[in-house]
């Protein structure tokens, strides 16, 4: 249906799918899928990874979770709070999310040693079960209706899910297949090339394209950063994972300013 089509005192708000139901609308919460978004989204998962190693090492471990938990709560209510997609509040959850994702994929095998390969699967059936109630409550996964609290919550679910899966399977391609760091994120600059060839070649939907590339995103960023801070006998480069933590937020802190002034000189979409 295009915006001609729509009925008389009709607006795309109020035309929402039958199973918005009387949940309150919303403006939209997420922001525009470019290339910065792309870049914003890798950097949140390297930092994300390094940050969690390094609360983990510096701290108690159980101490350092708990943060990361609290850290995640309070960046996700002040996401839900705001009425609008607000940069800094939207890339903040994104960062906490990335940090406890880690942290909860890191618990099944450092805390209680489940194999990589194990915990991969897993938490891809946990991604997939997400997926398949929320298609069925609201009838879509498009990030473009993201336009009610349920299906914001249903989002940002999927969105931890996708992190803690991108994890495990980044340390199972590094640690169980002996890729190393290095080598698993070349691997996963490869693999990301390939939903967005098959939605631009071969016709995929931008739904699934968009999630798959999404996915794929966190052992990415997770790998090269890894890279970055592990020692050299670990096939590294030894910058340790609190300076390239910090490289990295500084880096996301000046995409996210980007995405800000981009955002005051563009007009507002509901």
């Amino acid at each position: 249906m295009t915006p001609n089509s729509l009925p008389s005192g009709a607006t795309p708000s109020t035309t929402a799918t039958p199973a918005v139901g009387t949940a309150r609308l919303l403006v939209s919460k997420v922001p525009e899928v470019t290339a910065v978004f792309w870049i914003t989204k890798v950097l949140t998962t390297g930092m994300g990874e390094t940050t969690s190693d390094y609360l983990a090492h510096t701290l108690d471990p159980a101490v350092a979770v708990g943060l990361g938990g609290l850290g995640f709560a309070a960046a996700l209510v002040l996401q839900f709070t705001v009425k609008r997609y607000i940069p800094w509040v939207y890339w903040l959850a994104v960062a906490m999310v990335s940090v406890f994702g880690t942290m909860a994929a890191d618990v099944l095998h450092v805390g209680l040693g489940i194999p990589y390969l194990v915990s991969t699967i897993f938490y891809a059936v946990v991604l997939a079960a997400v997926f398949l109630i929320w298609r069925r409550v609201e009838g879509t996964l498009s990030i473009h209706s993201i336009h009610t609290r349920r299906r914001e919550a249903f989002y940002w679910l999927a969105v931890l899910a996708t992190f803690a899966l991108g994890t495990a399977a980044g340390d199972l391609t590094a640690v169980t297949f002996n890729l190393g760091y290095l080598g698993s994120g070349v691997l996963f600059a490869i693999a990301i090339a390939v939903p967005a060839l098959a939605y631009w070649k071969l016709g995929l939907k931008a739904i699934p394209a968009f999630w798959g590339a999404y996915i794929i995103t966190r052992p990415l960023g997770a790998s090269f950063a890894d890279w970055m801070a592990v020692s050299h006998a670990r096939g590294g480069l030894d910058w340790g994972t609190g300076p390239v933590s910090m490289g990295w937020a500084l880096a996301i802190a000046a995409f996210v300013a980007v995405l800000a002034i981009r955002q005051r000189t563009t007009p507002a979409v509901a």
